[in-house]
């Protein structure tokens, strides 16, 4: 492949894949995507006279988001779970979470350059926790018992996004690595 072509390609894959682990904050499969796109390249650009992506690098990077997965399902749904979450509330709380964090993302925070990874964050699980607690009203628990699943769905969804989001870290820089000095 050419050497120019190669290079515009590779930047392509690597601020794709950077589009990709932001995602992550909006509840979509940004790591998956990443992965898909490492894939393709590494299948257009075969790993050959130190350039390229290897496949060794593929298989990687589908371990590390089946980790990124398992830590944001656990986290969350032990957060909510630990509480005695009855399983509406769970599915309250995925919903309120993905709603939450898109909104939040377009509401922004007045922080330059990280304001709007902030208000995702913040708003996927302030919308976990709203989640919860309706799912937990509307089967007629208490106030109090209500707020306590819905604290632990929001510590559940913000420690598990910052989970995923540090696996999609991960995976972005060992697929940049490999792509620029494999």
């Amino acid at each position: 492949m050419d050497f120019w072509l190669y290079y515009t390609l590779a930047l392509l894959l690597i601020c794709g894949g950077g589009l990709c682990w932001l995602s992550n904050l909006f509840s979509l499969p940004g790591n998956w995507i990443l992965l898909g796109l490492a894939a393709l390249f590494a299948w257009l650009a075969p790993h050959a006279s130190g350039r390229g992506i290897g496949w060794t690098t593929v298989g990687v990077l589908a371990g590390l988001a089946i980790l990124g997965e398992v830590i944001e399902f656990f986290a969350g749904a032990a957060g909510a779970a630990k509480e005695g979450a009855s399983r509406r509330s769970i599915v309250f709380s995925l919903i309120g979470g993905m709603a939450g964090s898109i909104f939040g993302a377009m509401l922004g925070l007045p922080v330059p350059v990280i304001g709007s990874v902030i208000a995702a964050l913040l708003g996927g699980s302030l919308g976990a926790f709203a989640g919860a607690y309706l799912g937990e009203k509307s089967i007629e628990r208490p106030h109090r018992e209500s707020m306590t699943v819905a604290r632990g769905a929001f510590a559940g969804r913000l420690w598990g996004t910052v989970g995923k989001f540090a696996v999609g870290a991960v995976m972005l820089g060992v697929m940049t690595a490999d792509v620029l000095f494999g």
